[in-house]
């Protein structure tokens, strides 16, 4: 086995930048997914970015190594008896990598911005349930219209369109950083540079070298700084996860974030309990063309996912790196229930082949008259061998399956735009944990993600009167009845829920895997 030489320059430059820190002292070489394209947490858009900004900011509110959500730069907070406004109160010994102090009119100043359309957030939308968001960030408000006020240098106040139980995750997500107003004012869009960034989280930007290492080091302003074990971080890009592995069994990195499905197996045997499988929020799923025969019929959509083996997909296929999805939301969110479930769990997938072919009779389709399916899929050795899979299983129903596939820009951009097909891959990975962010994705009207413009007059009334039902336990039971509604009609057809994929070396120390995939360095330590 070699290198190819791009992952060799990569490799090299990498390491080039963190010898010299690891010389001076305990260094945790940490494998991200990717080259982040900006720090800029406002124009952040990715998970790789989120692992960095994660360290380097405090956020209201943040994560904890367990996936809990915890106090950040806020140490305490209370509700409004009708859920409709936030009060924060933050920590007074809060201060920027500079030293100067964090204010509450410093989170005003960043929901400003990212939601200012000049901005060109492209997780905007995720502050939506602000007052008057979604209207600044569309232009139709100016930005002082945010119900977002500064209430005294360490107060802060949110109010609300609408109750939102999972409003205080928001504050976790990247969008809800804070920027160091002055910084960005003074260098523009050059603030996020080595010398130039100035942030509240536990560690500041020490170096980066494009296309290699992102360095950090403690923050020594922030009130955690004496407690960290680990002192600098260096964020190893690891695009080629097999070479990254390569370089893991090397002993040049401490952690890897995903893993090649392919070598599971291998990977287990080699390296034992250093391969560690955790939750996600993740759904992959087959997305039906309601609005085409023959599958506008409920009949054809439900033979088509009664034969899928499930457990064979993701044991067999993935190496139990992902688990068979029955329903749309995985288990274990916040504010519901254990999601129901569409058929085929009981029993193995040869004994629902006579119910799916008498549904197949009754909708016109049999020896005579075989199904013809077309299937799309965003091309990658994971993604084709699914698809065969699955198109064996349909073969044995007689349906004849034939594929469709493009790089994944080019596939969702197509699904995205209306285009015509039969069956497509879609893929999920969700912003909080809460049903409401993987149910809203079939709502009416949400035509970038409901690719098959699947429209539900009763499924709409119940998401409409979750969001706006103030008790959880009310809440909760409308999305339920609403997810049931999309498992019988089934316009996606869920395959599998993902897990978090991770290598951890022995001497890291302080990792739990979590549904939220959240491992801020702060809470993790090194052997020396």
């Amino acid at each position: 086995m070699f290198l190819r030489r791009r992952d060799w320059l990569a490799g090299a430059a990498a390491l080039s930048a963190v010898r010299p820190a690891r010389a001076a002292g305990l260094l945790y070489r940490r494998g991200n997914d990717a080259d982040p394209e900006t720090l800029d947490p406002h124009r952040s858009s990715t998970v790789a970015e989120a692992h960095i900004l994660r360290d380097l900011c405090d956020g209201l509110l943040t994560y904890d190594n367990r996936g809990a959500i915890i106090p950040g730069a806020a140490q305490a907070w209370t509700v409004s008896q009708d859920g409709l406004t936030f009060r924060f109160d933050l920590r007074p010994e809060g201060l920027w990598s500079n030293g100067e102090a964090v204010t509450a009119s410093d989170f005003v100043y960043s929901l400003r911005r990212i939601l200012d359309p000049r901005t060109g957030a492209k997780y905007a939308e995720v502050l939506f349930p602000i007052r008057n968001a979604a209207a600044v960030n569309r232009g139709e408000k100016p930005a002082d219209a945010l119900a977002v006020e500064a209430e005294g240098p360490l107060r802060l106040s949110i109010a609300l369109e609408e109750p939102t139980p999972y409003f205080l995750e928001l504050l976790t997500h990247q969008t809800a950083l804070p920027v160091h107003r002055a910084s960005v004012e003074r260098h523009g869009d050059s603030f996020t540079r080595p010398g130039n960034l100035v942030t509240n989280g536990p560690y500041r930007l020490r170096d980066r070298v494009p296309g290699g290492a992102i360095t950090l080091e403690a923050n020594p302003h922030h009130p955690a700084a004496a407690g960290l074990a680990i002192r600098q971080v260096a964020f190893l890009p690891t695009p080629d996860m097999a070479a990254a592995v390569r370089r893991y069994a090397a002993g040049e990195i401490d952690s890897l974030a995903d893993l090649p499905v392919d070598q599971i197996a291998d990977l287990r045997r080699r390296f034992g309990s250093q391969v560690v499988l955790g939750p996600s929020l993740g759904l992959a799923a087959l997305a039906v063309n309601t609005r085409k025969a023959p599958f506008s019929d409920r009949r054809v959509r439900r033979a088509l996912s009664l034969v899928i083996d499930r457990e064979y997909l993701a044991d067999g296929l993935n190496g139990g790196t992902m688990s068979p999805a029955y329903s749309l939301c995985p288990p274990g969110l916040d504010h519901y229930r254990t999601p129901p479930e569409t058929e085929g769990r009981l029993g193995l997938p040869i004994d629902h082949e006579a119910e799916a072919r008498r549904l197949l009779t009754e909708a016109g389709f049999g020896p005579d008259n075989p199904l013809t399916v077309e299937y799309r899929f965003n091309v990658s050795d994971n993604n084709r061998t699914v698809a065969v899979a699955i198109a064996e299983m349909w073969r044995d129903l007689g349906i004849r399956t034939r594929f469709v596939y493009t790089d994944a820009k080019t596939h969702f951009a197509y699904l995205r735009d209306g285009g015509d097909f039969d069956v497509a891959r879609m893929s999920w990975i969700a912003d909080y944990s809460d049903a409401q962010n993987f149910l809203f994705l079939l709502q009416s009207g949400n035509d970038g993600m409901n690719f098959v413009r699947w429209s539900n007059a009763a499924y709409d009334d119940l998401m409409a009167r979750a969001a706006k039902e103030r008790d959880l336990g009310r809440r909760a039971d409308l999305l339920y009845d609403a997810e049931t509604i999309a498992l019988r009609e089934l316009p996606w057809i869920p395959l599998m829920h993902y897990r978090s994929k991770a290598l951890i070396a022995p001497r890291l120390h302080g990792y739990h895997p979590n549904l939220r995939n959240a491992a801020p360095t702060r809470f993790l330590r090194l052997d020396a």
